[in-house]
């Protein structure tokens, strides 16, 4: 059971950002204090990565465990409550992620998704994301 009012939760979501997240945030600084230069958000392309490294034609995508349903992951499961809600929101969800990564390959892009509880070894996600950069 929810421990908030409809509208604290409500007011709570709201608040919730597409952009610029701690995960995001996290991978951004990393790239950057090891010299990679990156586009953001790059509209042009489908999904609007979030990492965009145009000259190496590679495109590094930040994942929320619960928001993108990572499966083999405990944030990633779906809330037990407002199930009719919830399962297709996040099932397309899903969806539009296969879609434009699919799109980003078929115009030549190699595609990384970064998963946000790979964060909590960020030692091994850093050196994950660099090997993909530089091969």
């Amino acid at each position: 059971m929810d421990n908030l009012t409809k509208t604290q939760r409500s007011f709570a979501m709201s608040r919730v950002r597409g952009r610029g997240t701690s995960p995001e945030m996290t991978v951004r600084k990393a790239l950057h204090n090891l010299g990679y230069r990156y586009v953001l958000h790059d509209r042009r392309l489908p999904g609007a990565p979030d990492l965009v490294f145009p000259s190496r034609g590679k495109i590094i995508f930040v994942h929320g465990c619960f928001w993108h349903q990572h499966g083999s992951c405990r944030y990633g499961s779906p809330p037990s409550t407002r199930v009719d809600f919830w399962l297709p929101k996040l099932a397309a969800n899903r969806q539009r992620d296969r879609s434009n990564t699919a799109k980003l390959r078929r115009l030549g892009w190699k595609v990384l998704i970064v998963w946000e509880c790979e964060l909590k070894t960020l030692p091994k996600t850093i050196a994950r994301m660099v090997n993909f950069l530089e091969n």
